[in-house]
């Protein structure tokens, strides 16, 4: 049955005493974290468990110590078993996280729990977190700035061979598993333990090595290994697609588990085959939106910026909206590499629906301008719109970008790459270590909500 917290402990609340005080910052985050609003976000969803979680079966972990236990976790960047075990460990955060003697749960509950939660909610968090900032005057949303980062997924650097050999290797293992339920299977599959893997892994190795060589022989070499290496994986594809109606057959926990699992990969596996041929066979340029850099991380996105140290990057475009108080007030996850130019409209008017104005003054790099984006801010009543122009500048223009409001304008704006460097350095949006999509969406979400309670923490 679900519940909202443990009963405050009287034997605890003496031995509180024995230590020194929560340090301030950690003191206010706790006071933040006080809010009904952000309580009753995370309940919902995690009432959404079981059909009748919140009446029947035995207590859980109560929704207020799982909340806490993930926010220490982001803010300090710790893993779910370091988590559990330093809050254990303190008395402090044991009262931060309203846990007194009870026992903390384990690194797989606090895991569990978290994937219940859905991005949208981590969204609404935010704009929660951001309209505490507002109460407590932190910000007053006069100034904004935007800008966009990338946050990679967690993939080992992309090409065709090596999925095809992480297709190979995750269909073989399912297959030679699935061998083992049905008397069925065994007599249309043959076991091969994990040949086929050992042969694919080999051969994207020796494509890989071709592949440094600029001669036309050792491209020709490798289209040869390409061609045998999309054999062995159309042979295990092949064979599991004899045994998924087997499983799909069974009502086995375990083999439903196996059916899922073959529903999910053959599927992908059959589009990296697809995008090899076009690509090595018939010498074709995939468009990036039909490619797949990963099957364990389909939702990848291929990002092109024109970065010197970085001109590909492979996960999400992150757009990310900051106030004064350094209060990011607005994120927003993209799909593909759309232009920074159609993310200015809605970042000003997710500004007006959070601070019910618009800011008085408003920045972006010069990706985002454009005549009808100047327009458009002075429309909705931003007094100093603050997006220089790219390419020739008429005199006027250049007038008008040397005023001080403009250059003092832009000073402040670049403090937003200092913003995205924090969280990405001390809240984990240089990589998401979360997985698929969901994931990514929770993982972001908590490293911004990190973020600002951090912020929020250190705010005088």
């Amino acid at each position: 049955m679900l519940r909202d917290s443990y009963a405050e402990d009287k034997v605890f609340a003496e031995i509180i005493k024995l230590v020194p005080p929560m340090d301030l910052g950690l003191a206010k985050i706790d006071e933040y974290l006080e809010d009904e609003k952000l309580f009753q976000l995370i309940r919902a969803d995690f009432s959404k468990r079981w059909k009748n979680t919140l009446l029947t079966g035995r207590n859980s972990t109560p929704v207020e110590v799982v909340l806490r236990m993930l926010v220490v976790k982001r803010l300090y960047q710790y893993s779910y078993e370091e988590t559990q075990r330093i809050v254990s460990d303190s008395l402090t955060l044991r009262q931060f996280c309203r846990l007194y003697l009870n026992e903390a749960p384990d690194s797989k509950t606090i895991l569990r729990w978290n994937n219940l939660l859905r991005g949208e909610t981590l969204e609404q968090f935010n704009g929660c977190v951001a309209e505490l900032a507002v109460e407590h005057k932190i910000t007053k949303g006069k100034k904004l700035r935007t800008d966009g980062t990338v946050v990679e997924s967690n993939i080992h650097l992309p090409s065709d061979s090596r999925q095809l050999a992480d297709s190979v290797r995750v269909l073989e293992r399912t297959v030679q598993r699935a061998r083992k339920v049905s008397q069925a299977i065994r007599a249309v599959v043959k076991e091969t333990g994990t040949q086929l893997t050992r042969k694919a892994r080999d051969l994207a190795r020796s494509i890989g090595e071709s592949a440094k060589k600029k001669t036309e022989a050792a491209k020709e070499t490798g289209r040869q290994l390409y061609r045998t290496l999309v054999e062995q994986t159309e042979k295990i594809v092949s064979e599991a697609r004899q045994t998924l109606p087997h499983l799909q057959k069974m009502s086995d926990l375990y083999a439903q588990r196996l059916a899922s699992t073959l529903e999910n990969f053959i599927p992908l596996a059959e589009q990296v085959m697809d995008q090899t041929e076009r690509r090595v066979f018939q010498n074709e340029q995939v468009p990036a939106q039909e490619k797949i850099v990963s099957i364990f991380e389909p939702h990848t996105d291929i990002i092109c910026r024109g970065k010197e140290t970085k001109p590909v990057e492979y996960g999400h475009k992150i757009w990310l909206d900051e106030v004064d108080g350094g209060i990011v007030s607005h994120y927003c996850i993209l799909e593909g590499n759309p232009s920074d130019a159609q993310q200015w409209k809605p970042s000003l008017q997710a500004h007006k629906k959070l601070f019910h104005h618009a800011p008085q003054q408003a920045s972006a790099d010069r990706g985002v301008y454009s005549a009808d984006n100047e327009q458009l801010a002075q429309k909705m009543g931003v007094k100093r719109v603050i997006l220089p122009k790219p390419g020739y500048k008429s005199r006027q223009r250049k007038t008008l970008e040397s005023r001080k409001w403009f250059v003092n304008g832009r000073k402040w704006h670049a403090g937003v790459e200092g913003r995205i460097s924090v969280l990405k350095r001390a809240h984990g949006l240089e990589r998401c270590l979360d997985h698929g999509e969901n994931g990514f969406h929770r993982w972001v979400g908590w490293g911004i909500i990190a973020g600002n309670l951090a912020v929020m923490g250190r705010a005088t």
